[in-house]
């Protein structure tokens, strides 16, 4: 099956989840504080927001790669790929709870782990959709360069044990849980530029 379907709908479902990150970020109540004191208070709405809309912008920009080197794609391509959307697809509800509930003393580890377990199952997806396809063959195209590959590869492979140490972290200090994974949105942001 070609795979120009496929990446549509990827794009689509990517975009709508991107763009509804934003809805998290509430005009404040006239209430009380000043405007400027109220926004302010809104900051775990905004690292939230910026955490995740770095994170799925990278998947997306990522899975743009990784299906520009495949010719073609079978069923468990499909089903793999509908995998990871169903997290990409889920992440505005996890950055919603941690804008809500990460100065709760009582609540905000769950709020970080929750965020968490959703970016290190994102990352299983990811990775077990490129390794399967780099391993089926007839996939790939017939021009796909075996180092752009590999060198793809070696990128990927940090990103489960990164995202489970950053969940793991959630439970000593949720709020430097979702700072770590601003700080791997950064490294994948990054590590092109060191290709």
């Amino acid at each position: 099956m070609p795979t120009s379907r496929l990446e549509a709908f990827s794009d689509g479902v990517i975009a709508i989840a991107i763009t509804l990150l934003v809805l998290e970020i509430k005009i404040p109540s006239r209430e009380g504080a000043s405007l400027a004191h109220a926004l302010l208070d809104q900051w775990p709405a905004y690292l939230s927001y910026a955490v995740s809309f770095l994170t799925v912008g990278i998947i997306w920009v990522n899975h743009h790669s990784m299906f520009s080197h495949l010719g073609r794609a079978d069923p468990v391509v499909h089903f793999l790929n509908l995998g990871l959307l169903m997290t990409i697809a889920f992440v505005p509800f996890p950055t919603a709870v941690v804008a809500e509930f990460i100065e709760r003393s009582s609540d905000e580890r769950a709020a970080a782990v929750l965020y968490g377990a959703l970016f290190t199952l994102m990352a299983v997806f990811f990775n077990v959709l490129w390794q399967y396809m780099i391993r089926k063959p007839g996939l790939l195209r017939a021009d796909a360069d075996p180092r752009q590959i590999e060198a793809i590869s070696r990128s990927y492979r940090p990103g489960i044990p990164l995202y489970g140490l950053a969940t793991t972290v959630a439970f000593l200090s949720p709020i430097a849980s979702v700072a770590l994974f601003g700080a791997i949105a950064l490294f994948y942001m990054l590590s092109p530029l060191r290709r």
